[in-house]
C-alpha cells in the first residue's frame, strides 16, 4: 500500500474520531484540502503519521481545543471583494429597507472582519438600528477575536482601500479607535451583533433571517455537504430572502438551484423564490 493511501486511511480515522469523540464533523469536507490541513496539523505537533494523533485526540481535551482552529480556515478581511459589498449596497439593502426588522446571518464569520464591514454598510444606509447580525463560526478562538473587534492597524490601510471601493461614504477611521498598533472597532457597531458557535456540517437551523452571507466556506465542503448546507440556508431564509456566496461558489447545479432566482451571478447574489418548490 502506498504512503498516500495510508494517509487517506489516517485522515478518515482522524476525522471520524474527532466527530465521535467531540462532535465536530469534518467528514464531508473536500478531501484534498482536508488532507493537506491534517498533514500540516500532524507536522506542527511533531507526529510522524496522521494516525499517531488519534490516541491524543481521544484522551486529551486540551489537544482537541488546538485541533479545531487549525482545521478551520479563518481567512477574511474587511470589505473583501469590495464589488460584492457595493452590489449589496445597491441591489439588496434598498429592498431590505422595506422590512420593519432585518435579521442577517453571517455564517462562517471567522475573525469578524466581514461582520463589521456589513455593520458599517447598514449604518451608512440607515438600516443598522433595525437590523440584527448573527455571526457564527465553528472556531471558538476566531469567534472570540471577532467579538473583541480588535485588528492590526497595518491591515486597516488595505481595508480602507476596500471600503472606498465598496462605496464608503466617510473614512473608515471614523469607525475605529487606534492605539498601540491596533484598531478597536467602535462600540456602536457591536450593539446589534450576536456571536455564537454553529457547525454548518452538523447543526440545524440557527434562526429565520432576511439575508445569509456565507462566502468562501462551501469551497471546503464536498458536493454532499454543500447541498446539505444550502438546504439549511434555504430553510433559514424568509420568502424572498437573499443569499450571498463567495466568488468561487454558485447555486448552479445544486439541489436547491430551482428554489432561488439569480440577482447578480457575477457577485453571487441570489433570492429565495416567493413560493418554494413543494409548498402548497
Amino acid at each position: 500500500m502506498k504512503d498516500s493511501e495510508i494517509d487517506d486511511i489516517g485522515v478518515d480515522l482522524f476525522v471520524e474520531a474527532l466527530y465521535r469523540r467531540h462532535g465536530y464533523d469534518f467528514r464531508n469536507y473536500a478531501k484534498a484540502s482536508l488532507k493537506r490541513r491534517v498533514r500540516e496539523l500532524a507536522r506542527s505537533f511533531g507526529f510522524d503519521h496522521i494516525s499517531d494523533m488519534i490516541p491524543r485526540l481521544l484522551h486529551d481535551l486540551d489537544f482537541m481545543e488546538q485541533v479545531v482552529p487549525k482545521l478551520s480556515v479563518p481567512v477574511t478581511e474587511m470589505f473583501r471583494d469590495p464589488a460584492v459589498f457595493f452590489a449589496l449596497r445597491r441591489q439588496v439593502l434598498p429592498i431590505l429597507a422595506s422590512y420593519p426588522r432585518i435579521n442577517i446571518w453571517q455564517a462562517g464569520c471567522a475573525t469578524g472582519e466581514e461582520v463589521y464591514s456589513l455593520a458599517i454598510l447598514l449604518k451608512e444606509e440607515g438600516l443598522y438600528d433595525r437590523a440584527r447580525i448573527y455571526a457564527t463560526d465553528i472556531n471558538d478562538q476566531a469567534l472570540s477575536k471577532a467579538e473583541d473587534g480588535v485588528f492590526s492597524l497595518h491591515n486597516l490601510k488595505d481595508f480602507s482601500v476596500n471600503y472606498l471601493k465598496a462605496g464608503g461614504q466617510r473614512s473608515l477611521s471614523d469607525y475605529y479607535h487606534a492605539a498601540y498598533g491596533h484598531a478597536r472597532m467602535d462600540q456602536s457597531l457591536k450593539e446589534n451583533m450576536v456571536f455564537a458557535r454553529h457547525n454548518l456540517a452538523s447543526d440545524g437551523i440557527f434562526c429565520e433571517v432576511n439575508m445569509i452571507i456565507c462566502r468562501n466556506v462551501l469551497i471546503y465542503f464536498d458536493r454532499i455537504l454543500q447541498n446539505k448546507v444550502l438546504k439549511l440556508f434555504l430553510d433559514s431564509l424568509v420568502r424572498q430572502g437573499f443569499l450571498c456566496l463567495g466568488h468561487r461558489e454558485t447555486l448552479q447545479f445544486s439541489d436547491v438551484s430551482q428554489e432561488f432566482i439569480t440577482v447578480d451571478e457575477d457577485h453571487r447574489l441570489y433570492r429565495k423564490t416567493l413560493r418554494s418548490v413543494g409548498e402548497p
